[in-house]
């Protein structure tokens, strides 16, 4: 009798595909062309019965082996001419391999702003959902020429987990230059052992987590498990396979899955979902656990008098992290007040704050409508 997961998989609808740089190109940061061939033969067959939206890493790797660069490079502008250059050649591959089969794909650059705005975010959505209706893959990267904070951190294995939450994708793959998630890093530790299903993300599993890769990549088990976390949360399956492979993303989607595949979660709400993921966090409020225990459990707003301290410059409408007296973040919220108010009216009852501040102000620093719980 097949698995409950194994029938998901195989009645996938809608796919994101993400592909890192060590599985598309050479050490030496040139593509690889037979694996982006092989590739392309298997999002193609993939896309016979489903939709499908490639998330490609490559960009800045190619692009600094076309400069003749021997290394990826450390500055920003050097990442951004890099990336500029990479780009185009990155999806004049892509746009050759996909049209010997006939099919149409688009290019799509995004930024965290992008997606941290909300009406760019569902400007996205209507975009990419526009494009499934004409049959069209979407080739989507973050746009590295321009987006300084996204070349920092150089995750599309999160850009990835972002997108699968906002076209509602049933499924993520990520093409891995290892073959799921392990006890500990099997390249380093024979005894390692491959953990096939994650049916939670715990913190014992997060500290399964290393560093990374190569020389051109950037992402490691630890993108990825941050990437579980969104896209499962938004009620999506993530599967790590190996993508030197040819064939194991064909075998997944048969319910055969050869690396570790994470459960879908109870998915949060779709503007939720935004919330708790795509906003940057500009600073931390901690409260009390009597405050905790009232967003926790019974659907509370957070009130000034549950709060014990703000931390960073933030001001009304930010994003920012709400932590527990033990300091583990549990809650996202927009705040309704700056930090240098919260601190005033802290502790305080709601009939205080007009003597405290001089006016009357919100009755919560955080309302339950704009408040996320992790």
């Amino acid at each position: 009798m097949k698995e409950k997961w194994q029938t998901q998989l195989q009645h996938t609808k809608r796919l994101v595909v993400k592909v890192g740089t060590s599985t598309i190109a050479q050490p030496s940061g040139e593509l690889n062309i037979e694996r982006v061939k092989s590739l392309v033969e298997e999002l193609v067959e993939s896309a016979r019965e489903r939709e499908v939206l490639l998330v490609t890493s490559g960009a800045i790797g190619i692009g600094a082996t076309r400069l003749g660069l021997s290394a990826k490079p450390k500055t920003i502008p050097a990442k951004q001419a890099a990336a500029a250059v990479g780009q185009g050649l990155l999806m004049q591959i892509y746009e050759k391999f996909f049209s010997e089969y006939g099919k149409v794909v688009a290019q799509v650059l995004l930024t965290r702003a992008d997606l941290g705005d909300r009406h760019r975010y569902l400007n996205a959505r209507n975009a990419l959902n526009t494009l499934f209706s004409y049959d069209v893959i979407p080739i989507v990267n973050e746009n590295d020429t321009v987006a300084v904070d996204e070349i920092k951190i150089g995750d599309n294995d999160t850009l990835a987990a972002n997108i699968t939450a906002l076209i509602d994708a049933d499924l993520l793959v990520i093409l891995s230059d290892v073959d799921g998630l392990y006890t500990a890093d099997p390249r380093a530790d024979a005894g390692a052992q491959k953990i096939a299903l994650v049916r939670e993300i715990t913190p014992q599993l997060e500290r399964l987590a290393g560093s990374a890769g190569s020389a051109f990549g950037t992402g490691g088990m630890q993108t990825k498990l941050s990437a579980a976390q969104i896209a499962t949360k938004g009620g999506a399956s993530m599967a790590i396979v190996d993508g030197a492979k040819s064939g194991n993303l064909v075998k997944l989607l048969s319910g055969q899955c050869s690396g570790t595949l994470f459960l879908p979660q109870a998915p949060l709400a779709g503007r939720k979902m935004w919330l708790a993921f795509n906003p940057p966090l500009c600073g931390k409020i901690t409260v009390d656990e009597g405050a905790k225990e009232a967003l926790l459990n019974y659907g509370k707003s957070l009130l000034p008098s549950g709060i014990v301290s703000c931390e960073d410059d933030f001001f009304p409408g930010d994003l920012v992290a709400i932590c527990g007296p033990d300091g583990r973040e549990f809650a996202r919220g927009l705040v309704n007040y700056e930090a240098a108010e919260l601190n005033q009216i802290k502790g305080l009852k709601t009939n205080q704050i007009e003597a405290v501040l001089g006016h009357r102000g919100y009755l919560e620093a955080i309302h339950r409508d704009n408040l996320v719980l992790l």
